[in-house]
């Protein structure tokens, strides 16, 4: 609760009682922002953004109207609109395709500026209880699946989806963060639950994958760990669902298909290029920084792998520039061994 001394005292400039105030928040604004925009480095910018703002309005701010929660909430996702709209208008890059070996890349409807999201940033944000309304676990709703439909949508349809399905506020508070009606809140909601449904339904058939840190998951990622390192290209095909993606962000397409992903792999283990992978996590889902082994025993970071598991085979494998690792606490390279 917001103590009135608190309040009183940050309204009279003390910004140690503001960052009491507001800090304890800036975790869980912190995963709002990137369900919105889909990227770490833009979710960072936006809740920098939003303290700024709440900082220079606090005067002015009364829980006679709204709680502190919601009262920043609504900053922050007017800031998050903000960057959807800006992004909206950024020049798409042309890709030069002969770059590409074939196979030919499958073209793929993706977010260019998808980035993973660090599980250690999750703490303190996900165990949050939802409102009575939400309908998303929310270790589901940071799953990088979900989040990179959310990008498909527009804006607002993405801030309705997630202030109401995802973080469980009434129709009536999303209307006053928003400034629109509760009838506008209740269509755009409807309008973003089908075009959401229709995305999911395209991975409909998947089992569930087995939950985080559970024997079920070690066992998978300790053999995917295994053949890729020691470039056994049979025992990483026998992991991959017959359907198996590899997206490769910011690139927009991928490779579709267990043959064609094997294809893939294939490549990258040529030339007897072997690979060193350093466990992580990322999107409550398990990760690795991959380290191209040099001839000098030095060995550098090439690339980060997040999984997407169903049941026990992986049925998606998304490729991260190596330029995130530093996010993770990964090094861009390691010692010799």
């Amino acid at each position: 609760m917001v103590t009135a001394d608190l309040l009183s005292r940050a309204r009279a400039g003390d910004g140690e009682a503001f960052r009491e105030l507001a800090g304890s928040h800036r975790r869980e604004l912190q995963v709002h922002c990137y369900r919105m925009l889909g990227s770490f480095q833009d979710a960072e910018d936006a809740v920098q953004e939003t303290m700024l703002a709440a900082w220079q309005g606090i005067g002015g701010f009364t829980e006679e109207r709204a709680s502190l929660r919601t009262w920043l909430y609504k900053i922050a996702t007017s800031r998050c609109l903000n960057a959807r709209r800006a992004a909206s208008r950024r020049p798409a890059r042309e890709w030069n395709m002969s770059q590409y070996e074939a196979p030919v890349p499958t073209p793929r409807d993706e977010a260019a500026w998808l980035q993973p999201f660090p599980d250690a940033f999750l703490e303190g944000a996900v165990d949050v209880p939802p409102g009575p309304e939400a309908r998303y676990e929310q270790t589901e709703a940071i799953s990088l699946a979900f989040v990179a439909a959310l990008q498909l949508l527009p804006p607002r349809q993405v801030a309705v989806l997630i202030l109401r399905d995802v973080l469980g506020f009434h129709a009536s508070e999303v209307a006053g963060m928003l400034e629109v009606t509760v009838e506008s809140v209740n269509s755009t909601l409807k309008r973003a639950r089908a075009s959401l449904q229709r995305r999911q339904q395209l991975a409909a058939g998947h089992q569930p994958p087995p939950a985080a840190g559970s024997p079920a998951e070690d066992a998978i990622v300790a053999r995917f760990a295994r053949a890729w390192e020691s470039a056994d290209l049979d025992a990483l095909v026998a992991l991959l669902t017959d359907d198996v993606f590899i997206a490769m962000p910011p690139e927009p397409f991928g490779y579709e298909g267990r043959e064609l992903v094997a294809r893939y792999c294939a490549r990258q283990f040529g030339a007897g290029r072997r690979f060193d992978l350093v466990p992580t996590r990322a999107n409550g889902q398990p990760a690795f920084g991959a380290y191209l082994r040099g001839p000098a025993g030095v060995r550098h970071a090439t690339a980060f792998y997040l999984l997407t598991l169903a049941g026990g085979r992986i049925c998606a494998i998304t490729r991260f520039e190596a330029s995130v690792l530093p996010w993770f606490g990964l090094p861009r390279s390691l010692p010799g061994r």
